[in-house]
């Protein structure tokens, strides 16, 4: 692993490898200070320190939200783990609900992006940490061999805390 360091062009490179990637997992706080965890189907859309959310007004999550909007978002794929840090809202539009609305949502929602019960939650990352994997699944054996074999630590991806 390399070391950490800050990167001022963040948001392009988190959009490149959040490409393609459906799920991800948000983290709110629930009212006795506990992380809760649970999967979103991730919103395509071209981030730019921003991730979007459809969820029902009543959800659990919303009501996190309301009280403490300090989140945490991960994404991963099997060569790519990104983690986000940011600040959540509640966002009551019709016309944004209808503009994030995939046929995917029908199975949660079955009366459409008109249903008044569904809502928006837009994330405004402050930071993201990432861990890419250059090669993917062949490199990354390939490189815990070497470290079986020489006995150095595995180093074959790069981390990077960047600022949204």
């Amino acid at each position: 692993m390399t070391d950490t360091t800050t990167d001022t062009s963040g948001p392009e490179k988190i959009a490149e490898l959040a490409k393609g990637i459906t799920f991800a997992m948000l983290t709110t706080v629930d009212e006795t200070g506990a992380f809760v965890s649970r999967p979103m189907a991730h919103q395509d859309s071209d981030f730019d320190g921003e991730l979007w959310y459809l969820s029902s007004r009543d959800s659990r999550k919303v009501a996190h939200l309301t009280a403490n909007p300090h989140v945490g978002v991960t994404l991963s794929s099997r060569d790519v783990w990104i983690s986000i840090n940011g600040t959540a809202s509640v966002v009551d539009d019709r016309a944004k609900v209808a503009e994030l609305w995939t046929t995917q949502m029908d199975g949660w929602f079955p009366q459409g992006p008109d249903d008044t019960s569904v809502v928006a939650i837009r994330v405004d990352g402050d930071t993201a940490e990432y861990w890419d994997t250059p090669g993917g699944l062949v490199a990354s054996a390939l490189s815990l061999v070497k470290v079986k074999t020489t006995g150095h630590r595995y180093a074959g991806n790069d981390n990077e805390v960047v600022d949204l």
